[in-house]
């Protein structure tokens, strides 16, 4: 069984949601995926989305657009990560999501080319965040192919037909967006029960929610009702922060994951 779809499957059977930082791959430094994916899953993470620093990032607000400009000015490029995925892949049980524009896709020789070199690296998966649904197609075939999921995305202006739509096409989880604009941390919480009540209602597809999500509340907030919280810029942004001031960034990421995970909801906190 591909690990995200088994990593969701466990999480329902304990009623445990799933914790899914995002990071930058070569943010704050070029080979500090080594060291962070495992400090992740020591602090509560379940999956990882790896984020590939692309020069004009899909709705990335300015910490991660930031860091992605800063990783590719310090070398980070793709087979850089593959190869540092897959020196570290025997080290961690984490999920491993590769979320990378199709623009990097296709320069690489397109999906079925991509989702092999992925798969072969040690991802268990693919968000492409500005992939269409009517352009998915070669895309599923190729993530299914090589034993991959693939993540769509879910806005809050998606009608509710596309929804289900796009949920159903996803596989592993969904990517529910908390709201609207670009990524960056909030400090209100997110109302999505009614959107996730409807998704279910039509679609079995596991749902994880993000954008916007930075805190242990928001985490607990969203998990009320979906399978999973994405964090990424309150992440990116620490990682950076201590970097800069000459703490160490794993550590601080570890920190923080702990935080966010005391967060996680438990549907024991219904009884």
């Amino acid at each position: 069984m591909n690990r995200i779809v088994e990593i969701f499957k466990r999480s329902k059977e304990s009623n445990q949601p799933v914790l899914l930082p995002f990071v930058c791959a070569g943010s704050p430094t070029v080979d500090s995926l080594l060291t962070l994916l495992p400090a992740l899953e020591a602090g509560g993470a379940s999956i990882v989305e790896i984020g590939f620093p692309y020069s004009d990032p899909v709705a990335d607000g300015p910490i991660i657009a930031a860091a992605m400009h800063e990783a590719i000015e310090q070398g980070m490029n793709p087979r850089l990560i593959f190869e540092q995925v897959a020196s570290v892949r025997d080290q961690i049980d984490l999920g491993l999501v590769a979320m990378v524009s199709t623009s990097i896709v296709i320069a690489l020789g397109g999906p079925d080319d991509f989702c092999k070199r992925a798969s072969e690296a040690g991802f268990d998966g693919c968000i492409f965040p500005d992939l269409v649904l009517e352009e998915a197609e070669p895309y599923i075939i190729a993530c299914k192919t090589h034993g991959l999921t693939n993540t769509m995305l879910i806005s809050p202006s998606t009608p509710e037909d596309r929804a289900v739509e796009v949920s159903k096409a996803s596989s592993g989880f969904v990517y529910l967006l908390a709201r609207a604009g670009i990524t960056g941390e909030r400090s209100d919480i997110p109302e999505i029960g009614d959107r996730v009540r409807h998704l279910r209602q039509k679609s079995s597809t596991p749902i994880a929610c993000g954008f916007g999500i930075s805190n242990a509340e928001q985490v607990k907030a969203v998990t009320k009702y979906a399978d999973g919280a994405i964090v990424g810029s309150a992440l990116v942004r620490r990682l950076t922060e201590a970097f800069d001031k000459k703490k160490d960034p794993i550590h601080e990421a570890e920190v923080f994951l702990i935080e966010l995970s005391a967060g996680s909801f438990s549907m024991d906190d219904l009884l």
